[in-house]
């Protein structure tokens, strides 16, 4: 385990319309360096937001900054238990007690944590192989008038906000896609789960858990984010897909 540092990237642009265009994907996610290791993230669901953008005018303007996505699935009772011989084998449950989190993470991935942009708390899990594959938590500070989830609208504008905003295949030269694939609320929080790909570039698949809670002082939006290039479908998929559906906050 260790510290992890920003690798400077290009800014993103401030936002100051509903769907504001976007930087390309690889702008949309920034490396974290852990030691000699590489890890890109999916930062464009936090991305510059804060308690003063987040006000209740700027509801829209705000869900245009959250990026993420999920998969959610259903379970019988022998899927149940097969589960929890897995989580014995190849999963640990990480718990977070300053922030008050906790989900699986596969027990050979590494983890590392820091601070974005010197505000939002970052904490990445990751295989040793892929610089791609990872899961990240990133903890940032709300307005008062913040209070829920629905406070940025129901959870079906929240994801169709979202992947519009992220959307550039429309343009000429073809941009970015952005496809929403599932969308549902359960349990106060968003579950969200689309893709993106750029011309001439592999698919990335992102899966998003997004909830919120307060710390005793102010409300706090929690962003949980696992993403795999489909190519490493079969290899990371259901891992990613596992700790995302995990996580709780306490």
């Amino acid at each position: 385990m260790g510290m992890l540092g920003l690798v400077s990237s290009p800014p993103i642009p401030t936002i100051h319309n509903l769907c504001p265009p976007v930087q390309p994907l690889r702008r949309n996610f920034k490396n974290f360096k852990h030691g000699k290791k590489q890890v890109t993230c999916c930062f464009e669901i936090q991305n510059n937001l804060s308690s003063h953008e987040l006000s209740r005018n700027g509801r829209r303007h705000a869900i245009c900054q959250i990026a993420a996505l999920f998969s959610a699935i259903s379970s019988t009772v022998s899927a149940a238990r097969a589960a929890e011989t897995e989580l014995q084998e190849d999963y640990e449950l990480y718990k977070d007690e300053t922030d008050k989190f906790s989900l699986l993470v596969p027990r050979d991935w590494i983890k590392g944590e820091g601070k974005a942009d010197g505000q939002r708390s970052v904490t990445a899990f990751y295989p040793e192989s892929s610089p791609v594959s990872n899961v990240s938590v990133i903890i940032t500070g709300l307005s008062a008038d913040y209070t829920r989830m629905e406070s940025f609208g129901n959870v079906d504008a929240f994801a169709e906000t979202l992947v519009n905003s992220l959307d550039r295949s429309w343009k000429r030269p073809r941009g970015q896609a952005a496809k929403l694939l599932t969308a549902k609320s359960k349990n106060g929080m968003y579950y969200v789960e689309y893709s993106l790909q750029k011309p001439g570039e592999s698919k990335i698949r992102l899966l998003s858990v997004v909830g919120m809670a307060m710390n005793g002082w102010y409300n706090r939006l929690y962003t949980v984010t696992g993403q795999y290039l489909e190519d490493d479908a079969d290899k990371y998929g259901s891992k990613i897909e596992k700790s995302i559906s995990s996580f709780k906050i306490a």
